[in-house]
């Protein structure tokens, strides 16, 4: 399917916003303490904390300059706030009031009236009214100052040239820099309503596309939006044309409650495994779900960061080393052997079924890439204390998986397959007794990364991290992802994979779903058009829903996911056939290409090839010779539904690898070169020599007419021909391997009118008609 990087918006539709909307500020915070804002009314924002040492700050935050959102639906960028004012009811509980010290400041970032850098503490109280935990504020931002009071270090604010501003919110007990834990977890909340931004500058210009619905669901994670709006997130997935399923990731990091344990703050040692700030925002995350017609699928992996997660919990590898994710700060995988970690999972998949229940969804629940870390010198992490306990005691070592194996190491790898299986059936399971209670629908799902389950590397890996007890009908739903090996070209490992997936899990396309991504780093924003193409297959193999993970590299990178036109197919029909009437030497054949030319005022050229390969034009006219041959292009023409159907033609001039049209080799034309990953190499022909050569795709090369050969050895078998002319390796030809192939082809062609214009008296005097065709350039 066709996509769109954006940029910047360029034309596109736009709308108005108020300053000060409440779905666009965010939170930000230091860990290990939570917090999340909501939008319980259109004017109202609500933000609730948990602060878990005398150090914590919340800082709620307002950017100048819209840094989150898609291109094509931020809002614009204004620093200058000169004779607007900001006007709110606030509302607090449990922390220090707008009229203590240490109270809700409002610290502004900018630069003063010279340019020079400043920064502005605003405190809040000088520009209230009412009570220190319930106040009418109002900010007439032309005259608002920084400092204790107006007789008290007085710091008149500059508002032409502000990048952000944030309230600064703290709990009862403060310390400035402490990290000493507050005697119990402490739970605080604000609320602004009645938000208003009046005056001058008060309303901001907001990209407003709406792309049309594609066929495409969106992917999402708590750890990557837990600062921003439910309703921010979710105005971005409707507005960018997904719909359907929204697969929310409920995160590692921030969705969790913590409890002070010996300097570390830990998981599982209280009676609620989520935070209130966690809870509150998915609560009004699946709510607007629901109401904006997304159906939410809760995912829940086994990792939790390593820093909160208990030592007992963690898998490990037979020397007591810790499975632990490359990602910085790392993650742990729990063990699927610990009874401790297992029932704190089945209370967390609980919880959030009963958010969904209570949003009035329907339980969709996922299992996200439940495995045992295999760590990078090939050693498995199943060697835990609970893991070796159920094992027997004294499991026998696997030092190595990429080595070979022994049957008692095999069949180590069984067991722990079976209780890995056991151990997600079973938190699925805690999730669906939840929407059985309260009498609603559920479905389970699990999520399987192929590019690890199944490395090539360690092959008798997939007997634990793909077991059998998966196999339909386990799951509801099976959920795919390949990201590492499409976006790294492993096309040949990707293929495969789907078919072992299949043969070993047997859900039917039905069953399946395919998430398409991701791109990592905005530098590797080219890995998009992989991403495209993993889309397209999912399509083809039909798979139930494909996901786009995720969220916010869409809108970092401008992802824009184009539609798919019903009558695509037609609009686009090729019927695989030959025109049927051969062609004489006096048939017309123009090559052309596309170049503008710009002349200067002193009469020099500027030249620019707008076509990379020329365009054929044909007039086959020239070869209709009898009422036989006329009657049989009429057909033919009808059949085509004139230029609306290509077909194909053999340009006499020009049909081989070999030269024009010598007899093809398999060494003819190079293909490309091996990178031990590469498994497709389309077909092209070359014109011309070394860097002044023109490509030409060839796309509908002729039925058994291909021969292939790596590095001068030709290959008999080991491949196939693919759609679009595409040479399909079984194994990926090795690194620096010369792929190379010889053919015969056709040209695609279409009519050129709507008209076929013939006379039978012009016929009859000897005269050629004109039948003028046209190439069709074909996407592949």
């Amino acid at each position: 399917m066709a996509f769109w990087l954006a940029s910047t918006r360029e034309g596109q539709e736009t709308d108005w916003i108020q300053r000060f909307d409440p779905r666009f500020w965010t939170v930000n915070f230091p860990r290990p303490m939570m917090a999340a804002i909501t939008t319980p009314a259109p004017d109202a924002l609500r933000l609730d904390a948990c602060f878990l040492t005398q150090g914590d700050l919340a800082g709620l935050i307002w950017e100048s300059e819209d840094t989150l959102d898609h291109p094509l639906l931020a809002y614009a960028a204004a620093r200058d706030y000169s004779g607007a004012t900001l006007s709110f009811r606030w509302r607090s509980g449990g922390l220090i009031a707008l009229d203590q010290t240490n109270g809700p400041t409002l610290t502004i970032e900018g630069r003063d009236a010279g340019g020079a850098a400043h920064t502005w503490y605003v405190r809040l109280w000088n520009f209230a009214s009412g009570s220190g935990e319930d106040a009418q504020i109002r900010l007439n931002f032309s005259e608002v100052f920084g400092g204790w009071s107006r007789d008290f270090g007085m710091d008149p604010l500059y508002p032409a040239d502000i990048d952000r501003m944030f309230i600064s919110l703290v709990p009862n007990g403060y310390t400035a820099g402490s990290t000493t834990p507050l005697s119990a977890s402490a739970n605080a909340w604000v609320e602004m309503t009645n938000i208003r931004c009046t005056g001058q500058k008060a309303m901001l210009r907001i990209g407003n596309v709406f792309v049309p619905p594609h066929g495409l669901a969106m992917a999402t994670a708590y750890d990557d939006s837990f600062n921003q709006t439910p309703a921010r997130l979710l105005r971005s997935v409707r507005q960018l044309g997904y719909r359907g399923s929204i697969l929310h990731y409920v995160g590692m990091s921030h969705f969790f409650q913590l409890t002070a344990s010996g300097g570390s703050y830990l998981v599982g040692l209280s009676g609620d495994p989520l935070c209130l700030p966690a809870r509150a925002w998915h609560g009004e995350f699946f709510a607007a779900c629901k109401a904006w017609g997304y159906s939410p699928i809760a995912s829940l992996s086994y990792e939790v960061l390593a820093a909160h997660c208990p030592p007992a919990w963690q898998q490990r590898a037979a020397n007591g080393d810790p499975a632990l994710t490359g990602w910085s700060p790392p993650s742990a995988l729990m063990s699927p052997a610990n009874t401790a970690a297992m029932t704190w999972q089945k209370s967390v998949a609980a919880a959030f079924a009963q958010l969904l229940v209570d949003a009035g969804c329907t339980v969709r629940f996922q299992v996200g890439e439940p495995w045992w870390w295999v760590m990078s010198d090939g050693r498995i992490c199943i060697y835990d204390d609970a893991a070796k306990a159920g094992f027997g005691g004294n499991p026998v070592a696997i030092p190595d998986l990429r080595a070979g194996l022994t049957t008692a190491q095999t069949a180590l790898l069984d067991q722990a397959g079976a209780m890995l299986a056991a151990s997600t059936i079973a938190l699925a399971e805690a999730a669906r007794a939840v929407a059985q209670a309260a009498g609603v629908a559920s479905e389970t799902l699990l999520l399987t990364f192929v590019p690890t389950v199944l490395d090539p590397a360690t092959p008798e890996a997939r007997r634990a991290n793909m077991p059998v007890g998966w196999a339909s009908p386990a799951f509801d739903r099976l959920q795919v992802e390949d990201y590492d090996w499409l976006t790294a070209g492993a096309e040949a490992q990707r293929q495969a994979a789907y078919q072992l997936v299949n043969d070993r899990l047997g859900y039917p396309p039905e069953q399946q779903d395919y998430l398409a991504g991701f791109v990592l780093l905005p530098s590797q924003s080219g890995q998009w058009r992989l991403v495209d193409q993993g889309i397209g297959e999912a399509r083809e193999r039909e798979a139930h829903e494909i996901f786009v993970w995720a969220l916010p590299q869409v809108c970092r990178d401008g992802f824009v996911a184009l539609p798919v036109s019903e009558d695509s197919n037609d609009m686009n029909a090729f019927d695989d056939v030959a025109y049927p009437l051969p062609l004489g030497l006096d048939t017309k054949i123009s090559p052309s290409f596309s170049t503008s030319v710009t002349t200067t005022a002193s009469g020099f050229e500027r030249r620019n090839s707008l076509w990379s390969d020329a365009k054929l034009s044909f007039d086959v006219g020239p070869g209709i010779r009898s009422e036989q041959d006329l009657g049989i292009l009429l057909g033919f023409f009808r059949a085509r539904r004139g230029p609306a159907r290509g077909f194909r033609l053999c340009d006499p001039s020009d049909f081989s690898s070999n030269g024009m049209a010598g007899t093809p080799s398999a060494s003819d034309q190079v293909l490309g070169t091996g990178d031990g990953l590469l498994a497709s190499f389309p077909l092209a022909k070359r014109y011309g020599a070394d860097e002044d050569a023109q490509l030409r795709r060839i796309t509908r090369p002729r039925s058994g007419s291909v021969l292939v050969s790596v590095n001068g050895v030709a290959q008999a078998s080991g491949w196939v021909l693919g759609a679009g002319g595409i040479v399909q390796f079984t194994t990926p030809p090795a690194a620096g391997a010369i792929v190379c192939a010889g053919f015969l082809f056709d040209v695609p062609v279409r009519f050129e009118q709507d008209r076929l214009d013939i006379s039978g008296l012009t016929f009859l005097a000897g005269e050629a008609p004109s039948v003028p065709l046209i190439e069709v350039r074909e996407a592949v």
